[in-house]
């Protein structure tokens, strides 16, 4: 069954490649990513998490706590993590989140990842390429599911990440193609007058057939 925004993740514990992890307590009180492989030792999942790896820094500069989770053993993450920081896409950094072990699929059924259209060699479904963003309220933020032979873009996990950690606490959304500084949307629910009050810099209307004034543009209010 598919997750819901704004509801709390389900909690588990599992072992993975730094312990026995325990989810919730890993999450703590910060933001948290969780992304599914379909299985070590195939070549899409070992750029991802190569590429991860080379941006754990971004994440963490976010605050934000990042696992990968596949449904093979730790033993097999472990030597797999040789051949994923020897891959260029690793950028010669080296694997310190962890990867979490789901050979029964349970974490996999839990958070709703299987993929009927991929199966390991004993005909047993695998995990798609899924991403989870978790608030530190342990309340689901985000969710994008891709098929096996689609690699994720980390930097668009990452400006995900940026729009969310923003419009949690300033009354903004951010519009297509938006990145980290530029100008926002005033959200619907304020008023002309408490988007003035709101927003010290001020806003701007754009004019539209309709006459309607609901497209107003303001900075990032977290810009100095």
């Amino acid at each position: 069954m598919a997750l819901v925004l704004g509801t709390t993740v389900p909690d588990f514990t599992a072992d993975s490649t730094t312990g026995s992890l325990n989810w919730h307590s890993y999450i703590d009180n910060s933001w948290a990513v969780l992304f599914s492989h379909p299985a070590d030792f195939t070549p899409v999942c070992t750029t991802e998490l190569g590429a991860v790896a080379s941006i754990h820094d971004e994440f963490t500069k976010r605050g934000v706590k990042v696992a990968a989770l596949s449904c093979d053993t730790t033993e097999h993450h472990i030597e797999w993590i040789k051949d994923i920081e020897a891959t260029s896409y690793a950028e010669k950094s080296t694997v310190t989140y962890p990867i979490i072990s789901d050979p029964n699929r349970e974490i996999a059924v839990l958070y709703g990842m299987l993929d009927p259209a991929e199966k390991d060699k004993q005909g047993l479904p695998l995990t798609c390429r899924a991403v989870f963003v978790v608030n530190p309220q342990k309340k689901l933020a985000l969710s994008i599911l891709y098929p096996a032979t689609t690699g994720r873009s980390f930097a668009e996990v990452l400006r995900v990440i940026d729009s969310l950690q923003l419009t949690a606490t300033q009354s903004v959304a951010t519009p297509a193609n938006w990145t980290k500084g530029k100008t926002c949307m005033v959200v619907p629910t304020l008023s002309d007058n408490e988007a003035r009050e709101r927003f010290p810099k001020g806003f701007e209307t754009s004019e539209v057939p309709s006459g309607k004034s609901y497209l107003r543009i303001t900075p990032d209010p977290t810009n100095d």
